[in-house]
């Protein structure tokens, strides 16, 4: 069952193989802006967001993509580290909160999101045949239709080109090629716009497309349980 929340920035990320339709080595860059009926307040230092690409693959801070396969750097050291300041250990995990996830998706999943949905709280897109110029490339329309809990459709428009990196973007909404305006909506009328501001061709190695050192693979079963444990460790401090 699709969910209609897409989580923002974490999007997750990928290593492995979507055969490359181009050969862009690059920086987007985008502007986050509250788009929705209800404010989200996004930080000066959070609204600016760049994407490397290098062919097929793309990151976006500690998220890549390589195909269909995903990784995510994620840091709780501080968490585990305030924790461990107020005498509180989680009941299993014994890392210093430094942890790699990954996953990966299938061609069926990427198709499933065009196959019309409407039951409330679900999204399906549309892909239109309307094209207009944006930064110098041909973005292609797609339209979001997500249906909120009493099952009214609130379509959003947006815009990507398949000129530049993978087949589909993972880590930004699943969309075909690379989205240049894109919202992501969330719950109770929240929603967040990435709008390419600048395309910078070039400035891009592919030994920049690595995630930090020291961090350690956790399985998704690992990292459900280290989620868990973490949210009663935290209750306690409340106590």
């Amino acid at each position: 069952m699709k969910k209609l929340f897409i989580a923002a920035l974490t999007v997750l990320v990928f290593a492995g193989a979507l055969n490359a339709q181009n050969n862009f080595r690059g920086i987007v860059k985008y502007k986050l802006s509250s788009t929705g009926k209800v404010d989200v307040t996004i930080k000066p230092e959070q609204s600016e967001v760049e994407m490397k690409i290098f062919d097929d693959r793309v990151m976006v801070g500690n998220s890549i993509q390589n195909g269909l396969k995903q990784a995510q750097a994620i840091d709780f050291s501080q968490a585990i580290a305030y924790l461990a300041a107020n005498d509180i250990e989680l009941e299993t995990y014994t890392g210093d909160g430094k942890m790699i996830v990954r996953g990966e998706t299938t061609q069926a999943e990427l198709d499933s999101l065009t196959l019309v949905d409407t039951e409330p709280g679900h999204f399906y897109y549309e892909y239109v045949d309307e094209t207009k110029d944006i930064l110098g490339y041909k973005a292609k329309k797609l339209v979001v239709h997500s249906y909120d809990e009493e099952g009214v459709d609130n379509p959003v428009e947006c815009w990507y080109t398949e000129e530049i990196g993978p087949a589909y973007n993972l880590i930004i909404g699943n969309v075909k090629g690379t989205p240049l305006i894109y919202a992501q909506n969330g719950k109770d009328g929240r929603q967040i716009t990435y709008t390419a501001t600048e395309i910078v061709k070039g400035k891009v190695k592919e030994a920049e497309l690595l995630l930090p050192a020291g961090y350690k693979d956790v399985t998704d079963e690992e990292f459900e349980t280290f989620m868990k444990e973490l949210q009663d460790a935290a209750s306690l401090l409340e106590d």
